[in-house]
């Protein structure tokens, strides 16, 4: 979350607000640190509102693909003063309009539902310590931008979840607020491999009990070897509510409907996304997206396509509901796991 510029702000921006190096009061919905668990109630809609929220969004697939195809080529000679005017309505463009369309209203369908929460005061203490110790907020300056650690494992760091109620609701109502999404599957390949290939803490505290649970005769693992299938019935058999912030939804994580994001970015697309927030917050020009780190291994698409063919249907069909909104409410589709797709 970042304060929302105001008309004009930009010109009377103090001396301090200038200077390379220092974003004053900025903020950022970042949800990546976790410090309670809970094993309060999860708000879900009911099953017929989700078949509701499903052929809503395939009406708006097919309607998107109507619209794309309809969209015409730009002239190969523009008019004299359009060279550089943004074509709004075209390609990558259009589709990420399209896409923040169907967001938006599937986020509406679903929140606007009696049972569901308006703000974070009408959650769970649970489910309310969960999202506001994973809303960050950089209130005060960045002394450097040129970012070389994990910003998530910074000691320094503020989240509403330490501030006043008070503080709080003043955050919620001005501040631009923004999160993140990724395509599920993906996220949880991405979390299965970074946690339980090469951080040995995770393999110690989630990996151990994870092979002693699910493979007989697993009392020696160190909790470096644990399969795919083995963190999938874990997390069928988990509380969503007691989940790590790296496998919970991003429903439970970061509650869209007790907090209204101004924006929804896609892990996708993360450098344009990046690059909409700091324009719509008005950021300084120096202030730019830290580059990919070089220790990084994407999930491809080819890697993904893997692991889900090689683990039984049966595990994946069951987990699914406990992500059912992740996909349903961020337009991502469902895993394709169809003997068809596999052989390919």
């Amino acid at each position: 979350i970042f304060p929302k510029p105001t008309p004009g702000a930009s010109e009377a921006m103090s001396p301090r607000a200038a200077i390379p190096g220092e974003v004053r009061r900025a903020a950022a919905s970042a949800c990546s640190r976790s410090r309670l668990r809970s094993g309060s109630t999860v708000l879900l809609p009911s099953m017929l509102m989700f078949g509701v929220i499903l052929a809503s969004s395939g009406l708006l697939l097919m309607i998107e693909k109507g619209i794309l195809a309809e969209v015409k080529p730009l002239p190969l000679h523009p008019a004299a003063g359009e060279v550089s005017r943004r074509v709004e309505t075209h390609g990558g463009d259009l589709e990420r309009e399209v896409l923040r369309d169907i967001r938006n209203r599937t986020i509406r369908s679903v929140c606007g539902q009696p049972a569901m929460p308006r703000s974070v005061w009408e959650l769970p203490a649970g489910q309310r310590r969960t999202v506001l110790r994973h809303l960050l907020v950089l209130d005060g300056a960045l002394e450097s931008v040129d970012v070389k650690l994990k910003m998530d494992h910074k000691s320094d760091l503020v989240f509403l979840g330490d501030m006043t109620p008070d503080e709080i609701n003043y955050r919620l109502k001005n501040y631009y607020k923004f999160v993140f999404v990724r395509n599920p599957a993906e996220r949880l390949l991405s979390a299965y491999r970074n946690k339980f290939g090469e951080i040995k803490e995770y393999q110690q505290k989630y990996g151990v009990e994870i092979v002693r649970r699910y493979r007989k005769n697993g009392g020696k693992s160190a909790g470096d070897d644990v399969t795919f299938s083995e963190f999938l019935r874990y997390l069928l058999d988990e509380e969503v509510e007691r989940m790590n912030e790296h496998w919970m939804p991003i429903y439970n994580l970061c509650q869209p409907c007790a907090v209204r994001y101004d924006f929804i970015g896609s892990y996708e697309r993360l450098n344009e996304d990046a690059n909409r927030v700091l324009e719509e917050v008005q950021a300084p020009s120096f202030i730019r997206f830290p580059e990919r780190q070089s220790w990084y291994k994407p999930v491809t698409a080819e890697t993904l396509h893997y692991y889900l063919c090689n683990t039984q249907r049966r595990l994946i069909k069951e987990l699914l509901p406990k992500y059912i909104l992740d996909f349903t409410l961020f337009a991502y589709p469902l895993p394709n796991i169809t003997s068809e797709f596999c052989r390919q």
